[in-house]
């Protein structure tokens, strides 16, 4: 054939074979490759918050800083995610409503303050025992570090939102809801950086309220974790007036504050806080915070009072108080003095506790981890 004609045909050649080249790499061959997972950055270890179902005990829930809502039915034999298909993966609290035990609180947000949390679009409940949830709103609070129910009225539902960390304003304080979460009043608030980390409800009238409020804000290079806003505060009427407690509490600037009310004597009130230059205490009122003394120089160390604090007073033992640290720390003796609770086979780095209605050797703790069972008051896990 002319010239021409032939350097087409080498040209049509040649693609064909290009194209039988090409069919070599087909289904059948790319069926022996899979997908495997290069992450998530974050672990999901780390969990933030527990509930025990006081009805069925062996139901726990348990909220995990960077990875979903879990729930085990056999004390934790087995788990499953329930909070897969919603907006946030980051938890930073959950709560079983003291009225109905199938139903579920959830704020979403970890409610810490490192440049490592996740955020999230506020609060959700579940009428079914975690079997789906709704979000309620409080969507730009970002970071929910408490939720209550009053254990009269269902309907009475408490929230403590630290807000953004990173910049001011959103949702930030204490909200009330008298609707079951329908809708939302702010009850306690400060300025634009100042949000609430603790609430507790006094057991004998659940219109006492206690509400610490804190003043922070995080940049990547450094975080300002408190100021002339965080307090104390104590309500009588439901959240409608407010007093802020002094009466022997520090009058420096405080931060990051946790707070727990003795079960068995409600009169007694105790404060961890921070103070500046990390140091900071522990006090304890008797007198429903009318005045307070200071028990020990005990403080959440490690990262700093901003990644722990949170606070709790064992049902069993009305002295017993265990407060997130490093090395979980236990007082027996109304925070006086304090130990480190069974950290040699264990994860440091705790964040949550949780009791048995009716086991007190029964310990449950939540660190970055992972989730660690103890039955004999954390001499083993």
């Amino acid at each position: 054939p002319p010239a021409g004609e032939a350097e087409a045909i080498a040209a049509e050649q040649k693609e064909a074979e290009g194209e039988e080249e090409e069919s070599k790499l087909n289904e059948g061959l790319l069926a022996a490759f899979e997908f495997r997972s290069l992450g998530p950055a974050f672990m999901s270890g780390r969990i933030a918050d527990i509930a025990v179902d006081p009805v069925s005990p062996n139901t726990w829930y348990v909220a995990a800083g960077s990875g979903n809502l879990w729930r085990t039915t056999n004390a934790g034999t087995t788990f499953q995610p329930i909070f897969e298909n919603y907006g946030s993966y980051s938890i930073g609290c959950v709560t079983i409503d003291p009225n109905n035990h199938h139903t579920i609180w959830v704020g979403t947000g970890e409610a810490v303050g490192g440049r490592h949390v996740g955020f999230g679009d506020g609060v959700y409940r579940s009428d079914d025992g975690g079997k789906s949830f709704r979000n309620l709103g409080l969507k730009e609070s970002e970071h929910i570090a408490k939720i209550l129910v009053d254990p009269t009225d269902a309907n009475v539902v408490y929230v403590a939102a630290q807000g953004p960390l990173w910049s001011g304003g959103g949702e930030r304080g204490l909200y009330k809801s008298v609707d079951g979460g329908a809708t939302w009043v702010q009850i306690l608030a400060g300025g634009a950086y100042t949000g609430v980390t603790d609430i507790v409800l006094d057991p004998r009238d659940s219109k006492v309220i206690y509400a610490a409020t804190h003043q922070r804000l995080r940049s990547v290079w450094a975080l300002v974790n408190g100021g002339p806003e965080s307090g104390i505060h104590k309500s009588v009427d439901g959240g409608s007036t407010w007093t802020r407690l002094g009466g022997g509490l520090p009058g420096a600037d405080m931060g990051k504050i946790g707070l727990a009310i003795a079960p068995s004597d409600p009169d007694t009130v105790y404060a961890t806080i921070e103070l500046g230059g990390s140091t900071g205490g522990f006090w304890r009122s008797q007198n429903g915070g009318a005045s307070w003394s200071k028990q020990s120089d005990y403080i959440s160390g490690g990262t700093g009072p901003h990644y722990y604090q949170e606070l709790w007073v064992d049902p069993h033992h009305a002295e017993t108080l265990y407060q997130a640290n490093v090395n979980l720390g236990r007082s027996e003796d109304g925070g006086k003095s304090w130990n480190s609770v069974g950290n040699s086979n264990k994860h440091v780095d705790n964040h949550a506790v949780a009791f048995h209605p009716s086991d007190p050797d029964f310990l449950l703790v939540g660190c970055d981890g992972g989730l660690y069972l103890s039955q004999d008051r954390g001499q083993t896990y």
